[in-house]
């Protein structure tokens, strides 16, 4: 089948076609009910449940395509986003793949301020940024900027060590890999994490965006946030529900015959989880329960 020739009808949805940002993407898809199958040859996939088509692009390359409308949604990195400078909505945080993208020097070198760097060379994969960050210390346009900014397209890391810069600019998630080649942060240039982006200029049916934003939202709220319920004297509840106030409100439910009983129902957040239970146990409430959370509508 030509799969080019399926794609005038569908929404284009940009996804990264490879490493930790395509399990996650992929996840986020599953748990947003768009089913798909991607062949291991092709870099599009057409949803088996939605008019959508999944193009599979690398991750620099997503913000370009989203913000010249050759595609209506795509999910990247903001640190993308801005090395790119292409102008896109970023509508929902899909909180994975955070980390910051600093200025790191030796460890046991001469620099300890980015000031100190201001005519210096400099490597890095994104050298936009780079460029930007120091022209602005500087106080002059990038044009006339003293700092050199090198390109590299991998393992920035060994660039000091090589003699290829004086200091360079790369993300950190963990720092284990910076810290294992002898270097040190001293300024951060910005925090990223993945995002859903959209464009502009959508060309696919807006009904469809809204509707695939909801599911994408519902389950990043289903990730943070747990089901709790529990029985409780009608009495008690000033206490426990300032400990479960819920996302807007919790749901009251009468119980037993007397009705001095009710069941409440909050979603609370699951980090918090053990410490709410405790704190119910302690102001009356009993028959606590907790349940995960699959997806959901905010």
């Amino acid at each position: 089948m030509d799969l080019v020739n399926h794609l005038n009808d569908r929404l284009l949805f940009a996804i990264p076609k490879k490493g930790r940002l395509y399990q996650k993407a992929v996840e986020i898809l599953n748990g947003s009910d768009i089913k798909f199958r991607r062949s291991q040859r092709l870099d599009i996939a057409l949803s088996t449940n939605l008019p959508v088509a999944l193009i599979f692009l690398p991750a620099a390359d997503i913000p370009t395509f989203v913000g010249e409308g050759k595609c209506d949604l795509g999910i990247t990195g903001v640190d993308q986003v801005r090395e790119a400078g292409i102008d896109v909505e970023l509508p929902i945080d899909l909180q994975f793949g955070a980390c910051k993208l600093q200025v790191q020097v030796p460890e046991n070198g001469p620099y300890t301020t980015p000031e100190q760097l201001v005519g210096k060379t400099i490597v890095s994969t994104f050298t936009n940024l780079t460029s930007q960050y120091f022209a602005k210390l500087e106080g002059v346009p990038v044009e006339q900027m003293s700092t050199k900014v090198k390109y590299v397209g991998g393992s920035v890391e060994a660039s000091c060590a090589l003699g290829v810069g004086d200091a360079i600019v790369d993300l950190v998630e963990s720092g284990e890999t910076m810290r294992a080649a002898g270097l040190t942060d001293i300024a951060t240039v910005l925090d990223t994490s993945a995002h859903l982006i959209q464009s502009r200029s959508p060309k696919g049916d807006p009904e469809l965006i809204e509707t695939i934003k909801s599911r994408i939202e519902g389950v990043m709220t289903a990730q943070r946030y747990v089901y709790c319920t529990y029985n409780a004297a009608k009495v008690d509840l000033p206490t426990l529900l300032a400990i479960t106030p819920g996302r807007k409100a919790p749901t009251l439910t009468n119980v037993g015959d007397d009705g001095e009983w009710v069941a409440v129902a909050a979603m609370i957040e699951k980090g918090k989880k053990g410490l709410i239970m405790d704190e119910l146990k302690r102001a009356g409430a009993t028959d606590i329960i907790v349940f995960d959370i699959s997806n959901c509508r905010v």
